[in-house]
């Protein structure tokens, strides 16, 4: 008899938890010997395979609960199985087609699915460990004492997602399980080209989290030694880093093969085989024999094999552009609350943060995040005595790290909870950039989950803050399908509009100049109401000029009608940039004949420039002059008054009307 090389202990479990983990390692593996052979034959175009690494699969997923979330990688089909998800839809999502989970948009395992609590990877990885903070986060504030599992490799440990996931889950003891897939390599790099600490785990030190080093291939080991740690982290939430030793005995992915790796390396790990040792210690057990082994194979091969033909017989999806594009959004039923006839006049800043607390008061279920805004009340004091009336867990205090809070913020949105994310200055979004455009942004389109967040954006210079904190960066987001962009120029706009922004169900990068804070003063509703999304604003009317802004910019126009009273123009204030009120632009231009489009931004690439080529491609019949862009100089935003006066298109602006108006 062949003996396990090995060291198995059973400790209390019964012979049948035994089989069954034995029966949950052989049907990843078996399915991934199919998937070989589909690649081979040419019917299935990319596969990363996890053969020699199913028992770390196979065992986190066996001690949690149904619906406790996991959100596994590439090499992790013993998550979906272990989930018990039919395989025809499996193969279906491999295949592109319709029973699968993304309606044949995304591939492999870039899916999740809320029925069988999987959430799946985007292919930069790392934002993926704070989604899991932000669905721990709202286990926490539920307080149902659920756990959060979270795979990444040990590639993936060098991104700065993973060193902001842990300290955020570390601040707030977030009950999350961070478990490392140590394979030895990331694609061809291997762990000495990677990092200079002798383990993984130790890591976990620097940010006082509790660390364990697990033999990856050992599915007692693992199984065991999870069940102590997740009973004690769903009586003591808090974060627990898993670095599981393992090996990959396939390439990164199929095409990659394995020829960088040393033989040497890859017949030691052949011999710690997870499935044959497992197989050969209950056969020393006497818990398996050669003919339960063949009937237990014979039975995984038949529901592979007719699973696969089901998917296989399904019709090829048929491109539906309408489909396509409703997709993108989740549908938002817009629900207008109107104020009473109570005013105060107030500035821009007081009236977002009425809308603000009177949203939190309004959605019990709303958590707003941000550097010092909390005791301090934000950088613009935005925030200031909400931790009094609302807590800590609902008005949260951030470490500066921009990336895994955005991150957060789609993690409680999965988790049933809303947020509101402050940037504390525009710019610094550059720092959570790739979980709102590959993440929020594609969230629905992919697999029908939605991103209920919003995220603040003070922006915009005339206050001498230099290149760092005065960038207006809105046409970053205007590019980005899936993401809605609101822009307002004034307090009862602000107001509104941010309570829709957090009414809708969708990502919104909400935008607040700071240089209309404090300056601009209006007549605001005192309670709650709503303003609906992709509605102009018509501030003055007149046949000679179409005048198209947003933000300072509508403030900047407005003073140089005021001075030039003889010109009678159509002034439209977009409010939203997505969606966008395209309607009231060609109304208006097909109405002056006319039209010039005002933003702080620069010229080149910013939404002027895609305003302007729809006014020449729907109304060039109508125009009487060329449409007009008006922006700011192509260079960063200076620091100094002169040449940041120069650099902003406020001066320059009468003068290109004037000569529109003569054309």
């Amino acid at each position: 008899m062949i003996t396990s090389t090995l060291q198995f202990d059973r400790k209390n479990l019964s012979d049948q938890i035994l089989l069954d983990l034995y029966k949950k390692l052989l049907k990843p593996r078996m399915i991934e010997e199919k998937m070989l052979i589909l690649i081979r034959q040419g019917k299935v175009s990319k596969w990363f395979s996890g053969i020699g690494q199913e028992a770390i699969s196979v065992g986190v997923t066996a001690v949690l609960h149904k619906d406790e979330y996991i959100l596994p990688m590439h090499r992790n089909l013993g998550v979906f199985t272990g989930r018990d998800i039919p395989l025809y839809r499996l193969f279906s999502q491999w295949q592109g087609k319709a029973n699968g989970f993304t309606k044949g948009r995304d591939r492999s395992f870039h899916f999740g699915t809320q029925e069988y609590k999987i959430i799946g990877m985007i292919s930069h990885l790392g934002p993926q460990l704070g989604v899991a903070d932000g669905i721990a986060l709202a286990n926490k504030l539920k307080d149902n004492g659920k756990v959060t599992a979270v795979f990444t490799g040990e590639g993936a440990t060098s991104e700065g997602d993973f060193h902001e996931a842990l300290n955020i889950a570390a601040v707030w003891d977030l009950p999350v399980l961070f478990v490392v897939e140590n394979n030895g390599y990331g694609l061809s790099t291997p762990t000495n080209e990677q990092y200079r600490c002798e383990n993984i785990a130790d890591k976990g030190v620097g940010y006082g989290i509790e660390s364990h080093i697990i033999d990856g291939n050992n599915i007692l080991e693992v199984y065991n030694k999870l069940n102590e740690i997740v009973d004690s982290v769903r009586e003591n939430p808090r974060p627990v880093l898993l670095e599981f030793k393992t090996f990959r005995m396939r390439g990164h992915e199929e095409a990659s093969g394995t020829k960088y790796v040393p033989q040497e390396l890859m017949d030691m790990w052949a011999i710690k085989d997870p499935v044959d040792n497992y197989k050969n210690y209950l056969k020393e057990e006497g818990l398996l024999n050669d003919e339960e082994d063949e009937a237990i194979r014979a039975e995984l091969k038949k529901e592979i094999d007719e699973n696969y033909q089901l998917a296989s017989n399904e019709e090829p999806i048929e491109a539906l552009l309408s489909e396509e594009l409703n997709d993108v959004y989740k549908e938002f039923i817009y629900q207008e609350v109107n104020s009473n006839n109570e005013v105060d006049n107030v500035r821009m800043i007081d009236a977002i943060s009425q809308g603000l607390k009177q949203s939190l008061v309004r959605h019990e279920n709303l958590v707003i995040m941000g550097q010092d805004i909390a005791e301090y009340g934000g950088a613009f004091k935005i925030t200031d005595g909400f931790v009094n009336e609302f807590g800590k867990d609902r008005v949260r205090n951030t470490p500066i790290c921009e990336s895994a809070i955005v991150s957060a913020g789609m993690g409680l949105s999965i988790n049933g909870y809303k947020s509101v994310i402050e940037m504390q200055f525009a710019d610094f979004v550059s720092t959570g950039f790739n979980p709102i455009v590959n993440y929020l942004a594609k969230v629905h389109y992919r697999w029908q989950e939605n991103a209920d967040v919003v995220v603040r954006m003070p922006c915009g210079a005339g206050v001498q803050a230099g290149p760092f904190h005065s960038q207006t960066n809105e046409a970053w987001f205007t590019k980005t399908p899936g993401l809605k962009v609101v822009y307002p120029a004034f307090p009862y706009d602000a107001k509104g509009l941010l309570a829709t922004a957090i009414n809708d169900p969708n990502p919104v990068m909400f935008f607040e100049h700071k240089a209309l804070y404090r300056s601009i003063y209006q007549d605001v509703p005192k309670d709650y109401y709503t303003l609906p999304f992709g509605k102009a604003s018509l501030l003055k009317e007149g046949n000679d000029v179409t005048i198209i802004s947003f933000g300072s910019g509508v403030h900047w126009a407005l003073e140089v009608l005021e001075k030039n009273t003889d010109i009678k123009a159509d002034l439209l204030d977009l409010r939203t940039l997505q969606p966008l009120d395209t309607e009231a632009i060609y109304n208006s231009v097909k109405k002056t004949g006319k039209a010039i489009i005002l933003q702080e931004d620069t010229i080149f690439g910013g939404i002027a420039s895609d305003i302007s080529a729809m006014i020449m491609e729907n109304c060039f019949e109508h125009l009487d002059a060329p449409v007009k862009r008006v922006g700011s100089i192509e260079t960063a935003i200076p620091f100094t008054k002169a040449l940041e006066d120069q650099y902003l298109p406020k001066n320059r602006f009468e003068s290109e009307l004037l000569q529109l108006v003569n054309y």
